[in-house]
């Protein structure tokens, strides 16, 4: 259907109506026709199959919209085309608003990367925009203060240790969050005028293994395939990547092309089994660090059977003999012992087998599971290995294909983002380091590399490094040996943290704190997984006195005596300069290069469409693939093999007899910063836990649901404990959102060692020897209140934002009574109701203010604390009866009232026991339920627990 839209509150508030439906059922609104930001457009609706789905539309929402716009008749529509700030797809992302009011976001139909679809974080970014906990003023030693004082000071001190211990006693710790525009001025101020390779940053822990193991066989930082290959391939391998909860988008795009196209094979190449695994035919839940092995014993299996591409291996490649005589000498002869070393059955290693060989479209798809190892990078060359010994690589459907973990941080990697990086993908050569130097007139320019983020860190503790500065990023909590960290930071002579956030771990260890632009305020670009360059537009004024991150790196510089370098009025003038960069003396040897993108007005790159670099004269509209022409970036120009020698991360154990691997989960992001903000993502997952096989959790007593402690000798974290099969026995998985904002003691940081690859310096996340043990506890129970509470006094508390107040998770050995007047403290003017039976540890706290719901506690002796859904909605009650006061006290819902259980399906809110309701009463498929209740049908992630609850359910009833 088609609707012309005008500046009228009617035309307003039909556009964001149509956008609010085809968010919650699943339909896409493409926009066409005159430029963005004007009011004069149609729209037109597609994808119509849930259209009857209109027919839910309550009469509540439909006037809500109504009253929200009618407020707004004289204001004027906007939209602004922005780019995701949260994993490496890069998807894009519509943003509509309508005077201040601010409209649900919505995928940008036209974006290459996602066509229209968001993930339910993505959804969800215009409930995270809000001031709440945000840095809103530069501030020394906990006290505000202005931007020029605290730049002073900055600048200051920066010359100061210069002066007195040289330029490497300066260090800046950056994230993959930020802008590459931003990236480049930190990487251009410190290797370039502070002479300083001492720049590295948190994609060290993310994506620095595949950039070597790139470097070492095409001759540069390269990634050869695009999305499309994804779709293309008729044999889709992921390795170490749970692609369903990591980059949802992605797997909807390969979920997708195997519905289309059945005979599409999917092999998932993981320890445990996730919700990846839903899609595979083919699941080798190999031992934990044997990615190298089986990848030997695949290029081994390939010579043998004569499935190698010759004429490539000949006439486009070196030192493939020495490489497949490394492979044969560190596997074992024979399959069946082969299969035993990698822990898997010889029929599934087989059938792997015979599907490489026999399939010409084959992506491999490789992530954090290989990336994060002590020998990642050599785990990433044994993949590549492979797709050169057949040819398949620079085809359509045929690559290697290394996904980003974080939002920028290949744009980080073009500018220099880390340590042993100079700039545009050069390196520290004599004749780079010199053409660094003409171009940027820096005499002062670096000429080696920097200290990687673990020799970083470990120098500032020695003191070596006495001036450190950190953005956008929080190392207390993600870096391995947390503690240590903090530790280190607690000797630096000054810490300067520039963040949006006042709230985290490492903020609370710096001297100076410089408030940083966030998504929204920000202005620049950013670079996905496939190399395409996407705008991240501004559409909100920067809250408080926030700057972005490119301006304070430059206002330093300039204080510092580099006025003119760094003279920088936007930041289409910073883009310009690193677009000439790349093509300064390039002439197609590096394959970085820009230079079509450059001499950009400030209109034309406010409008810069999405594109896949390079950008020059030869691929003046984007290159997709990579190596279509055999030509690499060697010496040689010919792809190099890597000889591996497999090896099993060296043994933990001395640190406990379980390995801890580390992960994400659906609905958070890193350090939970910002979808900690949203009520919707908080809900799926509330707890940090540990997944356990149930032979271990026998051995060790830990029953599910109760709370365990996981510890080593470095330190210790509570968790709430899941027993699965999914995971296999001897080993544990522990997700690495939770912080000390929002939990007790859940930061997984503080177990981890040092160890890290030797190449890349990317520690070793996945492999972690650590102890289990049951954490007994005198009670259990829940908060619920309409205000933040902070830290709650007890052993055990987990904090999450719900629709409308504030949830926590708590246990204990403290006196309940202790737990009862800290509570009422928090409202000492409140009535409250009391149910408490001590004899039982069982207590009831309602508190009343003006006649609302103001907090429930509930701590009963166990775990169970059972329904809570029904009690979160109460808040949302003007006044409540004696009879819904009786029942709030006693835990239970009126009668007639549902309580829809523990939130599966983020997009739509739909809860556990309403898809059990609708399984028992004849959704057998996860498509039927879609078709019911519209779960499952937005980003998809939620699809392997549907089918898991059809399936539990149908258990039940049988």
């Amino acid at each position: 259907m088609a609707i012309q839209n005008d500046q009228t509150a009617v035309g307003i508030f039909l556009e964001c109506l149509l956008s609010e439906i085809c968010r919650r059922f699943g339909s896409t609104m493409c926009i066409a026709g005159t430029s963005v930001g004007t009011a004069h457009h149609c729209f037109t609706v597609v994808q119509t199959e849930h259209w009857r789905s209109l027919t839910y539309v309550s009469g509540r929402f439909f006037f809500a919209y109504w009253k929200a716009f009618m407020t707004q008749t004289h204001s004027t529509a906007s939209i602004t085309h922005t780019t995701c700030p949260y994993c490496g797809v890069g998807c894009g992302v519509t943003v509509r608003q309508h005077g201040n009011v601010l409209s649900p976001v919505s995928g940008d139909i036209q974006h290459p990367a996602n066509a229209g679809r968001l993930c339910v974080k993505g959804s969800s970014l215009h409930e995270t925009v809000d001031q709440i906990d945000r840095l809103l003023y530069p501030t020394v030693l906990g006290k505000r203060t202005s931007w020029d004082n605290s730049l002073n000071l900055v600048a200051d001190k920066m010359q100061q240790v210069i002066h007195d211990h040289g330029p490497d006693a300066v260090a800046i710790y950056a994230a993959g969050q930020i802008l590459t525009e931003d990236y480049y001025v930190a990487n251009k101020l410190m290797k370039g005028f502070i002479g300083s390779s001492n720049l590295d940053t948190n994609s060290r822990l993310c994506m620095a293994s595949a950039v070597v193991a790139h470097k070492r066989a095409f001759g540069s930082d390269t990634v050869p395939g695009c999305y499309d290959d994804l779709e293309e391939a008729d044999l889709l391998i992921l390795v170490g990547s749970n692609a369903a909860w990591a980059h949802p988008i992605l797997f909807q795009r390969i979920a997708a092309a195997k519905q289309a196209r059945p005979e599409m094979k999917v092999v998932v190449i993981d320890p445990r089994r996730t919700a990846t695994s839903d899609l595979a035919d083919l699941q080798l839940s190999l031992r934990p660090g044997s990615d190298a092995l089986l990848f030997n014993a695949l290029l081994c299996w390939l010579s043998d059977h004569d499935a190698l591409d010759h004429d490539f291996i000949q006439q486009h490649s070196e030192g493939f003999a020495s490489t497949l005589q490394a492979a044969h000498d560190s596997t074992p002869d024979s399959l069946q012992e082969c299969a035993q070393q990698l822990g898997l059955d010889k029929h599934d290693l087989e059938t792997f087998f015979q599907w490489f060989a026999s399939t010409a479209k084959t992506v491999s798809v490789f992530s954090q599971g290989i990336n994060q190892s002590s020998s990642g990078v050599d785990k990433g060359n044994a993949i590549i290995n492979a797709h050169l010994a057949t040819g398949r690589i620079g085809k359509p459907g045929a690559t290697p294909f290394s996904v980003t973990g974080q939002p920028n941080a290949m744009g980080g990697r073009e500018v220099g983002g880390l340590a042993n990086q100079l700039a545009a993908h050069m390196d520290f050569s004599a004749p780079e380091v010199d053409r660094v130097r003409r171009f940027w007139q820096a005499p002062n320019v670096a000429t080696r590399p920097g200290l990687k983020a673990i020799e970083l860190f470990d120098a500032v503790k020695r003191g070596d490094i006495k001036f450190l500065w950190i953005i956008s990023t929080n190392p207390l909590v993600s870096m391995p040996d947390a503690d240590d960290v903090k530790a280190a930071l607690a000797r630096c002579e000054l810490v300067v943290v520039s963040d949006c956030m006042a709230n985290t771990d490492t903020t609370a260890a710096a001297h100076v704190l410089l408030p940083a632009a966030s998504w929204g305020e920000k202005n620049g670009t950013v670079t996905n997984s496939e190399r395409c360059i996407s705008r991240q537009r501004s559409f909100l004024s920067p809250a408080g006195e926030a700057k972005p991150d490119w301006w304070i790196l430059a206002q330093v510089a300039q204080r510092l005596g580099f006025e003119k370098a760094f003279d920088y009025q936007h930041p289409a003038e910073i883009f310009d300069e690193y677009s000439r960069l790349t093509g300064f003396e390039n002439n197609g040897e590096r394959d970085l290069d820009l230079s079509g993108l450059s001499g950009l007005s400030r209109d034309q790159y406010d409008a810069m469409a999405p594109t896949q670099w390079p950008v020059n004269r030869q691929y003046p509209q984007g290159r997709k693939r990579f190596f279509d022409d055999q030509r690499f970036y060697t010496p040689s120009q010919k792809a190099q093999f890597i000889a591996i020698t497999a090896a099993l991360p060296a043994s933990r154990h001395q640190d406990g007899s379980l390995i801890m691997n580390t992960g994400r989960v659906r609905d958070h992001w890193h350090t939970m910063t910002r979808t900690a903000k949203s009520a919707r993502l908080a809900q799926h997952i509330r707890e940090p836990y540990v997944d356990i096989h149930p032979d271990d959790a026998k051995r060790l007593t830990l029953v599910d649901g109760a709370l365990a402690r996981i510890s080593n000798h470095r330190g210790k974290i509570l968790l709430r404990t899941n027993i699965t099969t999914n995971q296999r026995a001897g080993e544990i998985f522990v997700p690495m959102h939770w912080t000390s904002r929002y939990a007790s003691a859940a930061r997984m940081g503080v177990l981890i060692d040092k160890s890290c690859d030797p190449f890349s310096g990317q520690p070793e996340l996945k492999y972690t020897g650590v102890e289990a043990e049951p954490f007994p506890t005198a009670w259990q129970g829940m908060i619920l209140s309409r205000h933040d509470l902070g830290a709650v006094p007890c052993d055990y508390w987990v904090y999450g934002l719900n629709d409308g107040c504030h949830g926590y998770e708590i246990g204990g050995n403290q006196p309940l009574e202790q737990i009862q007047d800290w509570a009422q403290q928090q409202l000492p003017d409140a009535e409250w109701l009391t149910l408490h039976d001590p004899d039982t540890q069982h207590m009831r706290l309602l508190a009343i203010v003006d006649q609302q719901l103001a907090l429930v506690l509930f701590v009963h002796q166990d775990q169970a604390i059972g329904t809570r859904q029904w009690l979160v909605e109460q808040f949302a009650q003007t006044s409540l009866t004696i009879t819904e006061r009786k029942a709030l006290l006693a835990g239970r819902p009126l009668e007639g009232v549902v309580d829809q259980g523990r939130i599966v399906c983020s997009c739509f809110g739909i809860g556990e026991n309403t898809i059990r309701d609708a399984i028992r009463s004849g959704c057998h498929s996860a498509d039927q339920l879609g078709d019911t209740l519209k779960c499952g049908t937005n980003c998809g992630s939620c699809v392997p627990e549907l089918k898991a609850l059809i399936q539990d359910t149908h258990s039940e009833c049988s």
